[in-house]
């Protein structure tokens, strides 16, 4: 296994490059992948005057949401590694006067503490897992939490439950060529906190109490629209970058061999309906947060 070091530069690299397919599927993935994060926030309940943190914000839909459940008084802050996705979520979500959320590009494992800290609350979907120092990420979100504060966050389980990931990968890696290494053992990727039992060392270790570690099996609905779905899944994944630079021949057969793997999860003339299976991460903060 590769250094922090090694693994943190990958990580910006890898975002850097995929960025791209994320802004675009930006509107679309706000409400395919919603489900993916509905559980988290069901559990956290945000409430008007509370200031919350988004970590791994992405283009900023989730942020969003919050902000409107904080509103008018509260605030919602997102954050996340890629420069690109920010700048997509203040132009998505950013209101005249700059009313709306914050968004800040940084990365959380380097972080002192996050701008707009201490939070009453903070939220997290499917971006733990990546962390190239899960206890410097968490740690950094714990200290920018107020005594007490409650976190809430989703993660993948295992590719057992979540087979859709793989065969988006496998249907379109056939076509594009070599792609960026793909994580093993723990470094970051999709199944990074598959194992519940690391994943509370790791909160502790960060200084988290009250942890629970919960299995959640949801579903994405997605249309009945093979070409918008597989780009969908090719252009957020680790694929991307190499479909945006292939011929429009070889993305044609790259989203073919999507297609065809992921025909068992498409009823005709209903949609798709992918399998996701989650851990729904809960705690609190130790009561040193920053003052």
């Amino acid at each position: 296994m590769d250094d922090t070091a090694t693994l943190r530069a990958r990580n910006s690299d890898f975002w850097a490059r995929t960025a791209p397919g994320w802004v675009h599927q930006a509107d679309r993935h706000d409400e395919i992948g919603r489900p993916m994060g509905a559980v988290a926030l069901d559990w956290l309940r945000p409430h008007a005057g509370e200031r919350v943190l988004d970590v791994g914000c992405g283009c900023g839909g989730t942020t969003a949401e919050i902000a409107r459940a904080v509103a008018p008084l509260g605030s919602a802050v997102g954050l996340d590694l890629a420069e690109a996705m920010v700048a997509t979520a203040r132009d998505r979500f950013t209101a005249p006067g700059g009313a709306g959320p914050r968004f800040v590009a940084g990365d959380i494992e380097t972080l002192d503490a996050v701008p707009g800290a201490p939070f009453d609350a903070v939220y997290s979907r499917m971006a733990l897992m990546l962390l190239a120092d899960p206890v410097a990420g968490l740690t950094t979100v714990r200290r920018s939490m107020r005594t007490g504060a409650r976190l809430a966050a989703t993660v993948f389980r295992d590719g057992r439950v979540n087979p859709w990931l793989s065969a988006a990968l496998l249907g379109a890696a056939a076509h594009l060529g070599p792609l960026p290494p793909l994580p093993i053992g723990d470094e970051p990727g999709p199944f990074a906190f598959a194992d519940p039992a690391r994943v509370t060392r790791l909160l502790t270790a960060a200084g988290f109490t009250d942890i629970g570690i919960h299995p959640y099996d949801v579903a994405l609905e997605a249309p009945d629209d093979p070409e918008v779905v597989t780009e969908w899944l090719i252009e957020i994944g680790p694929a991307g970058a190499a479909y945006r630079d292939a011929e429009p021949a070889v993305q044609e057969r790259a989203r073919a061999g999507v297609v065809r793997l992921l025909e068992r999860f498409l009823t005709a003339g209903t949609g798709y309906r992918l399998p996701a299976g989650l851990w729904l991460i809960t705690a609190r903060s130790d009561g040193t947060s920053t003052q």
